[in-house]
């Protein structure tokens, strides 16, 4: 048994109550202490930093939203529209709970995208940080699993037809697809077993995957240290007596305070759009979903909520003549490695395997007549793409070969390549909540080969051009 601490009997009433508990609970002492006060941050965070602080904070939101909106919800075919009514007509402050959880879904995506993309402007996925980005990009993953669930809950028009098409895509896998998918809904179509399963799912298993990956994220993170705007690492730097970093703060109470400021912003638009937008044009809430889900009448136009529609826009971009693209892609890659690269006899042999498994599975997949690609199964192929374009966020970390992290010290166009992609992903987001069209399909066809691309060929232009000199130290200016 480990010995009590001593306190002066003449310390204050706090000193004497945190002592006690100190002494009868010592872990959450130590965690504290390694995780606050005596975590020391970089100095020179910004307002890019915000945004991980307000993803706690919306978590938090939904969880407790959540359990109040189980409290009067029925996961039922036949009540649940009618249960979502009663919380937003009769159940006192009802609709504000609704509101809250239904706007703070679209807040969770909005500040995780904007915690990736400081990730990726300041080279926070690179070494040691792997494992910190590998749990960021499994929380994104679960998170968007846990979206699509809670998305069908309220059984209005859009969350039935909706989750029928997400469903329905499971089948397209050779083989095990049809089967697959019936075994999610649990019926034959989306009926009271699906919505009874992905309640289940919504409200238990999937929180508890993401809150006990939140905390590895933020273990792992504090294990190795934050990043900063400038990429040095404050733990090689100089140290005080103490064994200290200078150029690192403790986290309480600085950035506690400094957090504040972030969260009152938020907070004041966040509670602007509940009151004033809820909706928001029907981007947060369809239209659609205001009315009885009903298996005989498909809405006009079938789109996910805004947080899904890049990738969505991705998938509806797989077609036959989009294969014909990705194929000669896929051979015209093979050929340069072979021909222009100095790569190991293996290597080049492992290419052309791949290449001829590729153009395989085409076969395996049902061509028929003189074409090579002729009736490839393009619904397989974008759900395969659909699920790469998140994938391939886990392996960042190895395709970044930029000898510095943070684009304060890239090419000028390294930033434009940067802005590239980012204008591209709004204009996939922006694509997918529109009806299909010709030209919106060639479009999004580009878009979606400027997003493999980007990160594809990263290896390779990641390392181009001049680089500036990083410092030794971080570079603050007090504010």
């Amino acid at each position: 048994m480990a010995e009590f601490k001593e306190i002066s009997p003449n310390s204050t009433t706090t000193a004497k109550l945190v002592n006690w508990f100190d002494n009868r609970f010592p872990t959450a002492g130590a965690a504290y202490r390694d995780h606050m006060s005596e975590y020391y941050a970089p100095k020179n965070f910004n307002f890019w930093y915000f945004f991980g602080s307000l993803a706690m904070l919306v978590l938090v939101l939904q969880i407790v939203t959540g359990i109040f909106l189980t409290m009067h919800y029925k996961p039922d075919a036949a009540a649940a529209f009618g249960s979502v009514e009663y919380i937003m007509r009769d159940v006192p402050w009802g609709w504000l709970i609704r509101y809250m959880h239904s706007t703070g879904a679209s807040a969770f995506f909005v500040v995780v995208y904007l915690h990736m993309y400081r990730g990726l402007i300041y080279g926070s996925y690179r070494k040691p940080r792997e494992l910190v980005w590998l749990f960021g990009c499994a929380i994104f993953l679960v998170l968007m699993a846990e979206a699509f669930m809670g998305y069908l809950l309220p059984w209005g028009q859009m969350s039935y037809w909706g989750a029928q098409v997400i469903i329905n895509l499971f089948s397209a896998i050779p083989f095990i697809g049809p089967d697959l998918s019936e075994w999610i809904r649990g019926d034959y179509v989306v009926g009271d077993a699906t919505l009874n399963r992905f309640f289940a799912f919504h409200v238990i298993a999937v929180p508890l995957v993401l809150l006990g990956l939140v905390v590895a994220h933020i273990f792992a993170l504090h294990d190795v240290g934050s990043n900063n705007p400038d990429g040095v690492e404050i733990k090689a730097g100089p140290k005080d007596a103490d064994g200290k970093p200078l150029d690192g703060i403790p986290f309480h109470p600085y950035y506690t305070v400094h957090d504040i400021f972030g969260v009152a912003v938020f907070l004041m638009v966040f509670t602007a759009i509940i009151f004033f937008a809820p909706e928001l044009g029907g981007y947060f809430l369809e239209y659609n979903n205001f009315i009885p889900a009903d298996p005989l009448k498909t809405p006009a136009h079938i789109a996910p909520v805004w947080y899904f529609t890049p990738y969505y826009s991705m998938l509806r971009a797989i077609t036959t003549e989009m294969m014909y693209a990705l194929s000669a892609i896929v051979l015209l890659a093979v050929l340069f490695v072979i021909l222009k690269t100095r790569a190991s006899s293996a290597v080049k042999g492992l290419l052309v395997l791949v290449a001829v498994a590729f153009l395989w599975m085409f076969n395996a997949f049902g061509f028929t007549g003189i074409g090579l690609l002729q009736g490839i199964d393009a619904k397989f192929w974008g759900v395969v793409v659909m699920g790469a374009s998140v994938v391939i966020l886990f392996f960042l970390p190895w395709l970044d070969k930029s000898p510095v992290k943070s684009i304060r010290y890239r090419p000028g166009w390294h930033k434009g390549m940067l802005a590239l992609f980012i204008v591209n992903f709004f204009v996939l987001g922006y694509l997918g909540v529109q009806p299909p069209s010709p030209t919106g399909e060639r479009i999004s066809q580009l878009g979606t080969l400027f997003y493999f691309g980007f990160f594809l060929l990263m290896p390779w232009w990641s390392r181009l051009g001049e680089f500036k000199p990083v410092p030794e130290r971080i570079t603050y200016a007090a504010h």
